[in-house]
């Protein structure tokens, strides 16, 4: 038993229903209304852009059943950090929660509370200084509800994710039982393409698809706050892709059924043409409630974009408190507050970043920048289900790779070609965030070098 002396310590308190929603979640942020009509844009033919969601599904199933192992064996706070300390050496696990920290997490925060003030412009006009001050306020008010206790945090995240869940669902139900859709806007299932024509293509798609499923791993970051974890762990991760996975087909079937995939691909391009994101799901909504419909849209995704930001805030800051912990961070970042037990100065900090970003208006950029080096960090833990069966084969493992090493591979091949066709279409972004994680080294022997 711990004495009366001892620092106060993160409590498990989270159930598989709390790992489950804070994952679904954080996947379901604004993509699903837009990202439909992009991939739609790219493959055309009604079937393919459905077959677009599943392989994507998929392949983050892949991912989830690898890193579901890690998750089982060491159900720490930090989540990849641990796996990559653990598999590969401390320098990539500090290299990883770096990155976290400094753009990956906090940039994905201000971009999205970015998202959630220009959507609340549907019903209040603001202008884009009032954006900025809109969105530092919902990530104030979101870091503030995850410090006041875990179960706060997590009953907030409950109802913000039943809450889209609903929104989504009721959605594609009126999309079929109202007037407005017809079964011959899935024409034509296939496109005429050829199959070497439509390689390129594709995988633009996919990676569309992919940065809407991305999230799967968030649970991970506060694994040291679930209970059973050897159990909820896997279970919460696979659950929580078949959920998304079911959502998504969903969803893209009912834009096709009222738009066709043809029209979405026509309002994709004139949208681009003029600058802006085409709101897919908005059009789907007037087009069978008029008026009404684009206002439930809005709303939808403001229910999204908060509940999404509050999955992150909510995971994140645990990476930074585990680097803390094993002393390759700022030793306050490892507080946990005595009487809400949630590591608070972690917290406070990654929201005082995230606002920064916000402000300086460089988030989207920072975050393109470093989308490679997360697909990087996602094959590296997967690769370290391979290396620690070797490295460690005594390891308890509760839960067991299905298809290892099949599963882990496949995935490793993937990202491995994802990051190679984001450094050949993007050699300045891919190059500039190489840059970013690197400069992360000279912290990383600082810390080593400390007493």
């Amino acid at each position: 038993m711990p004495s009366k002396n001892s620092s106060p310590e993160l409590r498990r308190e989270l159930t598989l229903l709390d790992s489950t929603m804070i994952n679904v979640g954080t996947m379901i942020a604004s993509a699903i209304f837009i990202v439909p009509a992009t991939i739609a844009m790219h493959v055309q033919g009604s079937a393919l852009t459905v077959v677009v969601w599943i392989l994507g599904g998929f392949v983050s199933l892949l991912g989830a059943l690898s890193i579901a192992e890690l998750s089982a064996a060491m159900p720490e706070a930090g989540g990849q950090f641990v796996y990559l300390r653990q598999a590969y050496g401390p320098v990539w696990g500090f290299l990883y929660g770096w990155a976290a920290f400094m753009v990956i997490n906090t940039a994905s925060i201000a971009a999205i509370a970015v998202a959630f003030a220009q959507y609340l412009g549907f019903f209040f006009p603001l202008d884009p200084l009032s954006v900025k001050i809109v969105a530092i306020i919902s990530t104030v008010v979101l870091t503030a509800l995850n410090c006041f206790g875990l179960k706060l945090g997590a009953w907030t995240q409950n109802v913000f994710t039943f809450s889209k869940m609903g929104a989504l669902f009721a959605l594609v139900a009126l999309s079929f039982a109202l007037r407005g859709g017809s079964l011959t806007n899935f024409d034509p299932l296939l496109t005429s393409q050829s199959f070497a024509s439509l390689i390129g293509p594709f995988g633009l798609a996919m990676v569309a698809a992919l940065w809407a499923y991305d999230g799967w791993i968030e649970i991970t970051y506060v694994a040291s706050e679930v209970k059973n974890p050897q159990r909820n762990m896997p279970l919460s991760i696979i659950y929580s892709i078949l959920i998304v996975i079911a959502l998504y087909v969903l969803m893209s079937l009912a834009c096709v059924y009222v738009l066709s995939a043809g029209k979405m691909a026509q309002a994709v391009e004139a949208a681009e043409q003029t600058g802006r994101s085409y709101l897919v799901a908005s059009d789907v909504a007037t087009t069978i409630m008029g008026a009404a419909g684009a206002a439930l849209v809005a709303v939808a995704i403001l229910i999204s974009t908060l509940g999404s930001n509050n999955g992150i805030v909510f995971t994140a800051a645990r990476i930074p408190y585990a680097m803390a912990k094993e002393g390759l961070f700022f030793q306050s970042m490892a507080q946990v507050n005595a009487k809400f037990h949630t590591p608070l100065v972690a917290l406070i900090v990654q929201g005082v970043m995230a606002c920064i970003l916000t402000l300086s208006g460089t988030y989207d950029q920072l975050y393109t920048y470093v989308v490679f080096a997360s697909w990087l960090f996602y094959a590296m833990s997967c690769g370290a289900v391979i290396i620690l069966r070797r490295k460690a084969p005594h390891m308890a493992r509760p839960y067991k790779t299905w298809g290892y090493p099949v599963v882990p591979v496949a995935f490793i091949l993937f990202a491995v070609w994802l990051m190679v066709n984001t450094i050949i279409e993007a050699p300045r972004d891919a190059a500039i965030g190489a840059a970013i994680i690197a400069l992360g080294l000279p912290l990383y022997f600082y810390w080593q070098r400390k007493p």
